[in-house]
């Protein structure tokens, strides 16, 4: 395999940006601005790190021009400069070739219908009526089940199931274990025990969306669960039946949306925070980490809940107070009464 090879002049025209220095280094890949070695790429984004310029040994870093008086050697300006790095960086990831066809351990239905550029990897299911489009690629042990829709350039790395109804969108990348399409939690109570509710619902997910690694998505109940365009999905989320998320919105890991959770455009929910069934999330808000959305959130910001870590014989006297904090502020108001 030959590795890609860029001059630093190279990457400074590619991308517009203003080269410092030298623009005839050769740069045969990336690292962190501490790990680098000769011939490699590194950025500095976060002015805390600045120290690491005098010792890194990185032939070309990108930074701001704030940062570049800071600098030793030959360097790239930037107004982002991760959003810059990461996109130099795409020039050196190295993705295997998919030769279109369909591997002889796969299982396709007679009505499925597959682009002659798709490729269908070893022990893979495709059901009826699916469709693969020009471009796709179903990875090793991915199950499409019946009335799929799998658009143009996309990618089920592997293990991935489409369990029915499920459409994807152009360029949707979907990583191992994830499973879309699967029955949304739907329960009723009928005699004091529990019946299911069908599920008749689907899937909708829009082009340049990314599914992590077994991350759920539950079909609607009677509309569709719908990912807008470029939404992104870190690992291990919930989705229950019938959320809508809005285009460009990021959920990081372990965070959960309950059923019928309407979110924004631009959000991004932090790391294991939870959204309630039913509440709607306006455009541009963030949820940090950990939190628990409750009530519908109608203005864009920052918002956050829960208590910080404190060491434990603290944090159970606090808890204690907690019990008499609706004591305490009846006491106040009725002191303010009286005033």
């Amino acid at each position: 395999m030959t590795l890609p090879s860029f001059t630093s002049g190279d990457l400074a025209a590619r991308f517009g940006l203003e080269l410092r220095g030298d623009a005839g280094l050769p740069i045969e890949g990336v690292a962190t601005l501490a790990r680098a070695e000769p011939g490699q790429l590194a950025f500095l984004a976060n002015s805390r790190y600045r120290a690491q310029l005098a010792d890194s040994r990185a032939s070309l870093v990108v930074l701001r021009a704030e940062d570049a008086t800071d600098a030793a050697g030959t360097v790239l300006v930037a107004k982002d400069p991760y959003t810059a790095f990461a996109k130099m960086a795409a020039l050196f990831e190295h993705k295997p070739a998919r030769a279109p066809g369909i591997h002889p351990s796969a299982v396709v239905d007679p009505r499925a219908r597959i682009a002659p550029g798709a490729h269908v990897g070893p022990f893979v299911v495709v059901g009826a009526r699916s469709t693969l489009g020009e471009g796709s690629v179903l990875g090793p042990g991915c199950i499409v089940g019946d009335d799929c829709v799998v658009g143009d350039g996309c990618e089920l790395v592997a293990r991935v199931t489409l369990v029915t109804r499920v459409r994807l969108g152009q360029r949707v990348l979907v990583h191992p274990g994830a499973v879309i399409g699967a029955d949304g939690f739907g329960l009723a109570m009928d005699s004091g025990h529990w019946i299911k509710v069908p599920q008749l619902g689907g899937v909708v997910i829009g082009d340049d969306c990314e599914i992590g690694a077994n991350t759920t998505i539950d079909r609607g109940a009677l509309d569709d669960t719908v990912l807008e365009e470029d939404v992104r999905l870190d690992n291990q989320i919930q989705i229950g039946h019938n959320v809508r998320i809005g285009a460009h919105t990021a959920m990081a890991g372990c965070s959960a949306a309950a059923g019928s959770a309407r979110i924004g455009r631009y959000c991004l929910i932090g790391g294991a925070a939870g959204v309630l069934g039913h509440l709607e999330i306006c455009d541009r808000v963030v949820v940090t980490a950990m939190s628990l959305v409750t009530s519908s959130i109608t203005e864009p910001g920052e918002y956050s809940s829960g208590t910080p870590l404190t060491d434990n014989r603290t944090w159970r006297k606090n808890a204690a107070r907690f019990k008499q904090l609706d004591a305490l502020a009846r006491r106040v108001l009725a002191a303010d009464k009286e005033t």
